[in-house]
């Protein structure tokens, strides 16, 4: 099939989009954040990425809300007038976590309370993170990048972010200094209502690739390039 989003979202005349179960699997930028009153906030996000890596900077991007006028979601005008915001890995143990903090709720509500989660002191950062989650950024506010679009919801804030304190929890680094991502097991989100999750792991390395490269793509410190 084919189709032009030119002509229509919907004039794929499918029963649900593909466009977004096409982009998989999406890391999910569970980022926690505080207004300027004091109040905490925590969402889920599946437009997450790094962006590089020195400095380390990270970005999510956050569609209208769907409540009242539309307005830019609480977790954009927290980190924009506070400077600051925090990522929380998000894993299978926490799924349900996730999911409830998914839910719009008013400004003065905190999602940490209402997902059951609880708080974490964070170092540099004002507002709070995710204790059971076990890897955290903590990022201080780069800028918005806003791209409107013809619907007010779609319209889309692309937040930037340096990243300023990582916290790893101790239990899940191997002998080889590497993430277990697998007792880990982050979860990605899919397209519709699917997610999935990080249970296997195989590995490539680029042909014809040098020592430099190698160590850049593996993550691996300049100074140990043997």
């Amino acid at each position: 099939m084919n189709y032009s989003p030119k002509q229509g979202t919907r004039s794929h005349g499918l029963p649900h989009d593909p466009f977004k179960s096409s982009t998989v699997p999406r890391p999910i930028g569970w980022i926690s954040t505080i207004s300027k009153d004091g109040k905490d906030n925590l969402a889920p996000y599946s437009q997450y990425q790094n962006l590089t890596w020195d400095p380390p900077m990270v970005m999510f991007a956050a569609n209208q809300s769907v409540l009242g006028e539309h307005e830019r979601k609480d977790t954009v005008k927290n980190a924009e007038e506070t400077g600051w915001f925090v990522w929380n890995m998000a894993t299978y143990d926490l799924r349900e976590a996730v999911n409830l903090s998914a839910k719009a709720l008013p400004p003065e509500e905190d999602e940490f309370e209402f997902a059951g989660v609880e708080k974490e002191k964070c170092i540099e950062a004002p507002g709070h993170r995710v204790k059971a989650s076990p890897v955290h950024f903590e990022c201080e506010y780069v800028q918005t990048v806003r791209i409107p679009t013809g619907d007010p919801v779609s319209t889309v804030d692309m937040v930037i972010g340096r990243v300023a304190q990582v916290h790893i929890d101790d239990e899940v680094i191997l002998d080889n200094g590497k993430l277990d991502i697998q007792s880990i097991r982050p979860i990605a989100r899919l397209g519709y209502y699917d997610y999935t999750v990080v249970n296997q792991i195989f590995e490539m390395k680029a042909p014809s690739a040098s020592k430099e490269e190698l160590a850049g793509l593996e993550g691996r410190n300049f100074d140990n390039k043997s």
